[in-house]
């Protein structure tokens, strides 16, 4: 049990803790995660405590108006499950020990809930290989007849005890053992959990209704384990399967709407107006984004996040669609460029497809993207020793005050022999001040040229919350840039555009009047949000991808026939660090198969010279992640390390 409680002594929140030790500053900051435990409509992840330990932080969002309002009626979340697991700890239901709760002072800021990390199996496993069949060879130190009774004994308690869960799922359900070998089943997850005077039969008929068991007889076992040698109530096996059918039955309709499962989402009128308001609300935004600039308009509503690095804009879909309106002049006139080259791209990439593969070509370089790490210049190094690569992309952001240590880096990776492209990306303050943007150019020129390969001007020039809105503004950009560059001698290479939108990359190349050549074409080419590589978009996989971008290069009027990818990688499933949201983001396992795909794919082809991983260091994208005060290897760090071992500088035949 819990000590004494204290109140909380952290800046903007108030709460309570019950450990004792004082919790250290950045616990309830998600940038100090240790991993991701769950990524959902909450987040929770593994922290550490000094004095205590490591523990599991739940973060409880407020977007909406109804959980502001519920929160100022009924009271947080995180103080709820508090309250709950203490008085379940003095009732002697498992449940991981509570240490913390705290809210934000701000109606819409987030609630945290902090308790001990518990090692353990979640429930839901085992039950899913139980309802398969397979429990015997998936855990076979886990007997359905063990299993089902642990769950039963827990929720037996649990309803002695006066607690009605509300939300018995296997998810939240955490089975261990004890010294002695008996098994036991930990309740988490308690913000629904109410205590009333008494668990009334169909309240503790519901509990164990959310225990996904199947079969008949898996159903009869756990009744029979709940009730023992008590005599269940007439009616209660017919009253159980009915709260059975209903929830597991509104839990497989509801994951069908979802798309969940290979089915794909169901078209109605209810989800078409959910999607027509959520264009005119703002942007849901991780807890930890700052706001808005007091008074921004719709092109300035972006603000940078550091979990993931990267801007992120707060105007809804409907403020951007209007400001893309106000700007049709400039839109209207890159569609008309796009479509002048269109005939002559599509002849060369039907060339080069027809080409494919009939010549000996070498193996293109791969490279990786690289930021300084702080904590540990050398292991970084050592990584990039390890890894094998010869050409490094760093960027270099010109809104920074000072940048030694980026120059510290590019000695380093220059003494190695390794070959330096520098991003300079832009932001919106940037792009609205020209003066102070070509300062920042020359100054940055003047201190890293000597290190350089080339520069790349432009980054994911058509996502407006890197702070470009047309084309004719990046040619603004790009010419001062060009300008400053330009007593150096070192090429640039460019526009930097994101994902595969071939039209506004065939349109910054071919812009009458851009006035800069590129050394190559500068791809940031993710192909994330289709998954697999091969998988296609509007007909094309990624390798078709990079011959309509060879093509583009090849036939532009602003640049040399080479294509590089400058930017590509999976995002994981690590929370708020994650780049490019829940949807779309995969196992490291999967990144890792994924990356060898891909890169094998596109530098055996002829078609790219280079692919770079972006990046090297980082919590939900990076091939290593800081974790037990050193640097892990991804499975993605070992497999593009075999692949540079194995193919570099060989000839595809």
């Amino acid at each position: 049990m819990s000590g004494a409680l204290r109140a909380l002594e952290l800046p903007g929140v108030s709460g309570e803790s019950a450990a004792p030790v004082a919790p250290p500053a950045g616990l309830l900051d998600p940038a100090n995660a240790l991993r991701t435990l769950h990524w959902g409509r909450n987040y929770l992840w593994a922290a550490s405590w000094p004095g205590v330990g490591e523990v599991v932080v739940k973060q409880f969002r407020h977007d909406s108006l109804r959980t502001r309002l519920k929160r100022k009626w009924r009271g947080s979340k995180a103080r709820k499950s508090f309250a709950i697991a203490r008085a379940m700890a003095e009732a002697g239901v498992a449940t991981p020990e509570p240490l913390l709760w705290a809210e934000s002072a701000e109606p819409s800021g987030p609630a945290w809930y902090v308790c001990r990390l518990v090692e353990g199996v979640e429930a839901r496993y085992p039950f899913r290989a139980l309802a398969a069949g397979t429990i015997e060879r998936d855990f076979p130190q886990l007997p359905a007849a063990e299993l089902i009774g642990a769950v039963a004994a827990t929720a037996r308690r649990l309803h002695e005890a006066s607690f009605w869960h509300r939300d018995l799922s296997a998810g939240n359900l955490l089975l261990q053992r004890s010294g002695g070998g008996a098994l036991t089943a930990a309740v988490v997850d308690l913000n629904r959990c109410r205590r009333l005077a008494r668990v009334s039969l169909s309240q503790l008929l519901r509990d164990l209704a959310r225990v996904p068991v199947h079969r008949e007889e898996d159903q009869r076992a756990l009744l029979a384990a709940y009730f023992g040698s008590t005599v269940p109530p007439s009616g209660t096996w017919r009253r159980y399967r009915l709260y059975h059918r209903s929830f597991h039955g509104r839990h497989r309709l509801k994951n069908k709407l979802r798309g969940k499962g290979g089915v794909a989402p169901a078209a109605s009128g209810r989800s078409a107006g959910r999607g027509l308001l959520a264009a005119f609300r703002p942007r849901r935004a991780y807890p930890h984004l700052p706001p808005p600039p007091t008074g921004a308009t719709a092109r300035d509503r972006v603000v940078w996040d550091a979990l993931s690095d990267q801007p992120h804009q707060h105007a809804s879909r409907a403020e951007k669609l209007f400001v893309r309106a106000r700007d049709v002049g400039p839109h209207l006139r890159a569609q008309l460029v796009a479509a002048a080259a269109a005939p002559r791209i599509w002849r060369r990439y039907r060339e080069l497809m027809d080409g494919l593969h009939k010549e000996p070509v070498s193996f293109g370089k791969l490279g990786i993207g690289l930021r300084p790490y702080h904590e540990d210049p050398a292991a970084l190094l050592a990584a990039v020793d390890e890894l094998g690569v010869r050409h490094a992309l760093v960027r270099l952001h010109p809104w920074q005050e000072t940048h030694d240590d980026e120059e510290g880096l590019a000695r380093a990776l220059r003494d190695r022999g390794i070959a330096i492209l520098f991003a300079l990306p832009q932001r919106r303050e940037l792009v609205r001040d020209l003066a102070r943007w070509r300062r920042a150019i020359e100054q940055l020129a003047a201190r890293f040229a000597p290190y350089a390969e080339a520069f790349q001007v432009g980054q994911a020039i058509n996502r407006s919350k890197w702070g470009v809105w047309t084309l004719a503004e990046y040619r603004a950009l790009l010419r001062e840039a060009a300008a400053a560059l330009e007593p150096h001698g070192v090429p640039i290479v460019g526009p930097g555009v994101i994902d595969f939108e071939p039209h506004v990359t065939a349109a910054a190349v071919n812009w009458p009047d851009l006035g800069v050549r590129f050394h190559a074409l500068a791809s940031l080419l993710y192909v994330d949000r289709r998954g697999a590589p091969e998988n296609k978009q509007l007909g094309f996989d990624s390798l078709r991808k990079a011959a309509l971008l060879r093509a583009i290069a090849d036939t532009a009027r602003w640049c040399e026939p080479r294509s590089w990818v400058t930017e590509v990688n999976w995002p994981l499933r690590e929370g708020p660090h994650s780049p490019a949201g829940r949807d779309v983001s995969v196992d490291e396992q999967t990144a890792a198969d994924y990356a060898v795909r891909y890169c094998t794919s596109l530098l055996s082809s002829g078609l790219v010279e280079r692919v770079y991983w972006w990046q090297l260091i980082a919590r939900g994208y990076g091939l290593l992640v800081a974790e037990d005060g050193g640097l892990r290897r991804r499975p993605a760090f070992h497999a593009l390390a075999t692949l540079q071992r194995q193919l570099a500088g060989n000839s595809d035949r």
